[in-house]
């Protein structure tokens, strides 16, 4: 059974949509791709994908707007601004959404899984490597995890807070000793419109701050859509959740 509800953000100044999936298990917050809304994982049958996963009460299955996503796609006003809306959304997630979830578990500090394909992915990994207190583990698909090519200048300290490819590596104690007990996969194909070098650079920065992470190539035959996701996600969903 699906659930949306909406609510207005003051963090990102504007409406925001949450659709759940599901009634018990553990929840796994799926970000859309850059132009997608709460209920894009419905449309193109990522949620038929893990089926069986939510039937048997494995999981309990969220998403929302790709507010930040847009914002980069449609070159909305100066990169500053963009770069602003992207930190803002990582903190929407962690002070307006996670608490949503865990209302909806009705249970505090309840651990939530990440995942998300494209720069869903790099929002999957960022809340991860920011919020360690509210995430378990990441689900990455297909992933883009330096934005510097959507800047228009010098990165600000907005798009560094919101970069995993920048802050990372100056992670210190506290965060990182959490971080550290936590886990990423970074999945990707290497065919049409892929590029595991993607994976491949995060995952050595992510190493060199012993973060457990694992990347994953699923061959040439997987290009960078869709289907090569609806197969990735329930695959590492029933490993991990």
């Amino acid at each position: 059974m699906k659930l949306s509800t909406s609510w207005y953000s003051p963090r990102l100044e504007q409406d925001v949509t949450v659709a759940r999936w599901g009634e018990v298990g553990t929840p796994v917050l799926v970000f859309p791709t850059a132009g997608g809304d709460a209920e894009e994982i419905e449309r193109f049958k990522l949620v038929d994908a893990v089926a069986p996963l939510l039937e048997s009460g494995r999981i309990k299955l969220y998403s929302c707007d790709s507010v930040a996503g847009r914002t980069w796609l449609r070159g909305e006003r100066t990169y500053q601004h963009r770069a602003w809306i992207q930190n803002q959304f990582h903190q929407y997630v962690s002070h307006e959404l996670v608490p949503y979830i865990r209302h909806d578990c009705k249970t505090p500090d309840l651990l939530v899984i990440a995942a998300g394909a494209s720069i869903g992915a790099f929002n999957a990994l960022a809340v991860l490597c920011r919020f360690p207190d509210a995430f378990s583990k990441a689900i990455c698909m297909s992933g883009t995890y330096n934005l510097e090519r959507f800047l228009e200048g010098p990165p600000t300290l907005d798009f560094y807070y919101a970069s995993p490819h920048h802050f990372v590596p100056h992670l210190k104690a506290g965060s990182l000793d959490v971080l550290r007990h936590r886990f990423v996969v970074l999945a990707s194909g290497e065919g049409r419109a892929e590029d595991i070098g993607e994976s491949w650079r995060m995952a050595r920065i992510l190493g060199d701050k012993r973060i457990p992470n694992r990347v994953d190539s699923w061959g040439k035959d997987w290009v960078h859509d869709w289907p090569t996701w609806r197969n990735m996600l329930p695959k590492y969903l029933g490993e991990l959740a």
